[in-house]
């Protein structure tokens, strides 16, 4: 079942508005921003999994900012309650190719009593926006709707046509949400060369006072595999040399236990460049390409651990073993057992990656791929990244613009099937101390005011001058 609703009341944008820096009043847009992410945060999105979640209030309150600046956004429904919502911003220039802003409606589970304020509250307090999805990514969904809405007040437009996608789903298979629009609503994203998405632009501060801001050029390609080991089933107190559960844990501290050679993409070898010119860390070039990675792993060791968080999961591929099943009683040996593993691929190493699993799980464990994503590779000295870059020193100059890889993934695997080459780019200044990484699926996420509005005014230049 699929449902396409324009909301009521909506008008077209009419004329042709020139494309301009943003206006230096941006209070108003700042405040929408704020209360935009506590009502969007008070929506309670929790996807659980399987198809358990309902995005669809969210998506008609984000249809209706929309569509008060004008707009003419659409609701997509996938399956019933799982709404994504797609609209079109005209650009002044229509020779320029699209560029999609994409982020997700849903968020993850949270447990009420292990919070310190209700996780849905969206509470302002301490000059921090409280709840679920403050930082993952409500607040971000939030600041664009604030800035598309700023342009129509003001009369301004983007250079390029601007695709706003926000999304069902991304927090489980993606399979209600980005994927179904690459599947079944391509037309909707025509002309889309570059996107922009999560996890880029906040602020990462160093024990020496540098100030590192991240903008995502690539991401690790998702391996999540079953595996499944067979064996003879009898009494626990008999000899049993065919013991699936023997025969699975051996396999899984195997792929534990496994040192992955290190393989650095381009993305990568540009993060470490940037990092050590940034922090002023030796880095010997020669060792980029030493297979022993030795060299590598020494420059890291010795970064501030806040900068070498952003490259120290994504030198290598990874495998970790998350889950065992296996028995019903303590005394009988079960027949068969399965485990699960989360595994990450960089961009090309699906082939080693393979190769490594069939060698660690051995002959006695099959393993295959519960889900599969691609990786993805974007340039680094692309004009579009020189445009974030100048956009984020115009607001918090003396800082440094640092590429990295995303360990994980985002909905950008899924625009990418599209041809949309994807950024990570939600940008936030964010004060030293601040655990932005614990946020995303943490107890007690929030995001500060201050941060909010850093967004509008950085989002809004981004988007007005990029060409």
């Amino acid at each position: 079942m699929t449902e396409t609703v324009r909301p009521t009341g909506t008008v077209r944008p009419t004329g042709a508005a020139p494309a301009a820096r943003p206006a230096a009043d941006g209070a108003p847009t700042c405040e929408e921003a704020v209360r935009f992410t506590s009502e969007l945060i008070r929506i309670d999105t929790s996807n659980r999994g399987g198809g358990d979640c309902r995005e669809r209030p969210a998506a008609e309150y984000v249809a209706g900012l929309l569509a008060e600046a004008g707009l003419d956004p659409l609701l997509l429904e996938s399956a019933p309650g799982r709404a994504n919502v797609v609209a079109r911003v005209p650009g002044a220039e229509p020779g320029l190719p699209a560029l999609l802003v994409h982020g997700h409606l849903d968020v993850v589970p949270a447990e009420a009593a292990d919070w310190s304020v209700p996780p849905f509250s969206g509470e302002v307090r301490d000059g921090e926006v409280w709840g679920r999805g403050a930082v993952d990514m409500k607040g971000t969904v939030a600041v664009t709707a604030a800035v598309v809405r700023a342009w129509a007040r003001e009369g301004r437009r983007p250079r390029r046509d601007v695709v706003l996608a926000f999304t069902a789903d991304e927090e489980d298979s993606a399979a209600a949400g980005s994927a179904w629009l690459a599947g079944h609503h391509a037309h909707l994203f025509e002309g889309c060369t570059e996107g922009i998405g999560e996890s880029g632009g906040y602020t990462v501060h160093t024990a020496a006072g540098q100030r590192l801001y991240p903008v995502a050029a690539g991401e690790r390609g998702t391996a999540w595999l079953r595996l499944t080991a067979t064996g003879r089933a009898g009494h626990g107190s008999k000899p049993n040399g065919s013991n699936a559960v023997t025969r699975l844990s051996a396999a899984m501290a195997r792929i534990g236990t496994h040192r992955w050679p290190l393989r650095l993409t381009p993305t990568v070898r540009a993060a470490l460049l940037a990092l050590a010119e940034a922090t002023g860390t030796p880095l010997d070039p020669a060792c980029l390409d030493d297979p022993s990675g030795a060299g590598v792993d020494a420059f890291v060791a010795r970064l501030d651990p806040e900068a070498a968080a952003l490259v120290a999961g994504t030198l290598r591929n990874s495998a970790a073993p998350t889950v065992l099943q296996a028995g019903c009683k303590v005394n009988v040996i079960p027949g068969s057992a399965t485990g699960a593993v989360d595994g990450r691929v960089l961009p090309g190493g699906e082939e080693e990656f393979r190769a490594v699993l069939d060698e660690l799980t051995g002959p006695d464990v099959e393993w295959a791929f519960q889900h599969r994503e691609v990786p993805l590779q974007a340039p680094v000295d692309a004009p579009l990244l020189a445009a974030m870059r100048d956009a984020l020193l115009a607001h918090d100059p003396g800082a440094h613009v640092v590429p990295y890889s995303m360990s994980g993934g985002t909905d950008a695997k899924q625009f990418s099937r599209l041809g949309v080459t994807g950024y990570g780019f939600s940008p936030l200044r964010l004060p030293p101390g601040f655990d932005y990484h614990g946020m995303y699926h943490g107890v007690d996420e929030r995001v500060p005011v201050d941060a909010l509005h850093f967004g509008v005014r950085v989002l809004d230049r981004f988007l007005t001058t990029a060409g």
